[in-house]
């Protein structure tokens, strides 16, 4: 299987959610079941069915994330020297050339894109555009409405 590409922080994020699942969530959910079951008739046990139900999806959630952990390739972004170029992990401050907004984003595994925090997939249009892209460079970026341009700004490892 392929390896996926990871920051260090998104790695640090699927482990504290695993340590959570396995240590915290999965004992409680156990102790439920084993509650529900001293209840009687587990036929028309609705506990013992939403524990189940609850287990169901920390042991698919355990599962997913250690298969996540198992193929990623963890990239400490401090650690590389790219040359002054935009790589996986770089984050990017960049204006528009058309409207004059600037942004700023991160280039991050697709796992740990969110918008909204300035992250975006490595599979991105924007971060394809902008892959290889020195600070001045002007990057192009295939959008439904068109091709949008940005220069970039600054890029930074962090």
């Amino acid at each position: 299987m392929n390896k996926v590409p990871m920051t260090e922080r998104g790695a640090e994020c699927l482990r504290v959610e695993l340590q959570e699942l396995k240590h915290e969530k999965r004992p409680t959910v156990i102790k439920a079941i084993a509650e529900a079951r001293e209840h009687g008739d587990l036929k028309e046990n609705a506990e013992y069915h939403a524990a189940r139900e609850q287990q169901s999806f920390i042991e698919g959630r355990i599962a997913e994330i250690e298969g996540k952990l198992g193929n990623a390739q963890i990239i400490d972004i401090t650690k590389l020297n790219p040359g002054g170029k935009i790589v996986f992990g770089a984050t990017v401050k960049m204006v528009s050339e058309e409207t004059g907004d600037e942004v700023t984003y991160q280039i991050v595994g697709e796992d740990e894109a969110d918008i909204k925090q300035g992250r975006i997939s490595v599979s991105s249009p924007v971060a394809r555009a902008m892959i290889g892209k020195e600070e001045g460079d002007i990057a192009s970026v295939q959008a439904p409405g068109g091709i949008k341009e940005f220069e970039i700004l600054s890029i930074k490892y962090i």
